[in-house]
């Protein structure tokens, strides 16, 4: 099956007008500083479910529900975001939302899953095992999937990021984007490509969630082991049965780069202090690459960072104004030895 074209790309872009936010795209001074380049930053983060995810859930949902005016209720698997993005859409459409999450997902995701008021169901050790388990409730109970990452409507829904960012500043050349099951990923590269196919494209993952990046270096969908991480959004697997996503990121990311928890808590913590943006760990992974020197645009172009949540909870954004240190003052691209993680 196809990937997204630019026409539906655009299409998604209109069906979801009015659902979502135009988010903001503000200049990170003190990088643009550090690197001569134009940084900026897109702030998916402001998002009323304080995530990018919403975009995906309103094309997903408004999709099925034109194939079907009569659709039943919706269940889908999550680490908290997406399953907060389609509990939105489904209140504002009427439509019945079924969430299954991992005993691992943070209390703060699953207390506001609770507030949005779907069916939630919290059981198994992995976001495979919330998988397993929306698919079983699926079948027994006939609802329909909302599948968070590897769904063509899913990623046309998140690519509507990367053509209102370019709408925003047509400059921008490099794009940088977190990367767990490739959803915003994929939609955004296949934006950025389809306007200007020099854009230059990179996924940044965590390292305690590698199952794209080590999917990429298999040629195939592989499993990953998962692992506690600050950025715990990223978690999860690609699925064994991926379709696209391997595919998009494949053939139109130009580079993926992985970053520690302590490069991440960094980018959170340059967030809160330099930009005054509360993000959680997934959101800050591009922030954390450029604090480091894993990636530096050239001087004089526009490069911009994808921010994309801010649901973090209060007892890590208090450890993070504990800790004491920046790596602002290191030379940009200079190797720097990372402190032992805390």
């Amino acid at each position: 099956m196809s990937l997204p074209t630019l026409a539906d790309l655009r299409q998604a872009q209109q069906r979801v007008e009015g659902f979502v936010a135009h988010t903001p795209l503000v200049r990170a001074d003190r990088l643009s500083e550090q690197t001569g380049a134009e940084v900026v930053l897109k702030l998916e983060s402001l998002q009323p479910t304080g995530s990018f995810k919403v975009r995906g859930a309103a094309n997903t949902l408004l999709s099925m529900r034109e194939e079907d005016p009569t659709m039943p209720g919706v269940v889908t698997y999550s680490t908290g975001n997406h399953g907060r993005a389609v509990a939105a859409m489904g209140q504002r459409l009427g439509i019945p939302v079924t969430v299954c999450v991992a005993e691992s997902v943070s209390q703060t995701k699953i207390d506001l899953l609770r507030e949005a008021g779907v069916d939630l169901v919290v059981q198994g050790d992995t976001q495979d095992d919330a998988a397993d388990v929306a698919t079983s409730l699926a079948r027994s109970k006939g609802l329909l999937i909302v599948e968070p990452f590897d769904d063509l409507r899913i990623i046309a829904g998140q690519g509507t990021i990367g053509l209102e960012l370019l709408e925003q500043n047509p400059a921008v050349s490099t794009v940088m984007v977190p990367l767990s099951g490739g959803g915003l990923l994929a939609g955004i590269a296949l934006a950025a490509k389809a306007v200007d196919p020099q854009i230059r494209v990179i996924g940044v993952s965590s390292d305690r969630a590698p199952a794209m990046v080590d999917s990429v270096r298999a040629g195939r969908p592989v499993a990953s082991r998962e692992t506690a991480t600050i950025a715990d959004s990223l978690r999860g697997g690609i699925g064994l049965q991926n379709q696209h996503t391997l595919r998009a990121v494949q053939q139109h990311v130009d580079e993926i780069v992985q970053v520690s928890d302590e490069q991440v808590r960094d980018g959170m913590r340059h967030a809160l202090l330099h930009q005054g943006i509360v993000t959680e760990g997934a959101a800050a992974v591009g922030l954390g690459a450029m604090l480091h020197g894993l990636i530096t645009p050239e001087p004089g172009s526009t490069a911009a960072v994808v921010v994309t949540g801010r649901n973090v909870d209060r007892s890590t954004l208090e450890s993070l104004l504990a800790e004491q240190g920046l790596p602002d003052e290191a030379a940009l691209g200079a190797p720097r030895r990372d402190r032992e993680d805390r």
